[in-house]
């Protein structure tokens, strides 16, 4: 289906946004990648509106080396994600390594902790985008804004063009002839 053999993390703590997570997770899946989820390591399961995930491991444990791309779900769990140093660090690690890092909605939080929006276009949430602005980003408001590696999103209503965006900076680029 065209993302076998890649791997993404998807972040989560508790009070994520169901939608952001869970689209995410399976359209993914569907589209041949191995995902897996990460936590804060505060604990192993995590709960949103009674729905609980179970992380299948921690961010201490997480590698940059064993992931091709990041989705950070929005909803208050970005705040209590900050507070993980080692979750912070991955998510600048995997921008730093060029791969995909996706942000939607109040997930700019985690990019502003981890310090990767610097003079890149992006978007979110419109109550947060004061903070992103003040990280120094352009904030853009689009369904889906791609800077690079940077692919940020602003509400559960814009997970088709954001999962879009991702699949293709996933996709192998086809070789052409001649």
């Amino acid at each position: 289906m065209g993302l076998e053999g890649k791997r993404v993390a998807i972040l989560v703590e508790d009070q994520y946004q169901m939608h952001e997570f869970w689209y995410p997770y399976y359209r993914f899946q569907e589209a041949g990648a191995e995902v897996k989820v990460i936590g804060t390591g505060r604990k192993e399961t995590f709960t949103s509106h009674d729905y609980d995930v179970k992380a299948d491991l921690a961010a201490s444990d997480a590698r940059v080396d064993d992931f091709d791309a990041v989705v950070i779900p929005g909803g208050y769990a970005p705040d209590m994600m900050r507070r993980s140093q080692d979750m912070v660090a991955f998510v600048r690690n995997m921008d730093a390594a060029g791969k995909p890092v996706a942000a939607i909605c109040h997930a700019g939080w985690m990019l502003v902790s981890a310090k990767v929006v610097k003079g890149r276009r992006a978007t979110c949430f419109y109550s947060i985008r004061d903070d992103l602005e003040a990280a120094g980003a352009q904030w853009s408001d689009e369904p889906v804004v791609v800077d690079g590696n940077l692919i940020t999103s602003r509400v559960p209503g814009d997970l088709p063009q954001f999962c879009q965006a991702v699949i293709k900076a996933l996709s192998p680029v086809p070789a052409t002839v001649g």
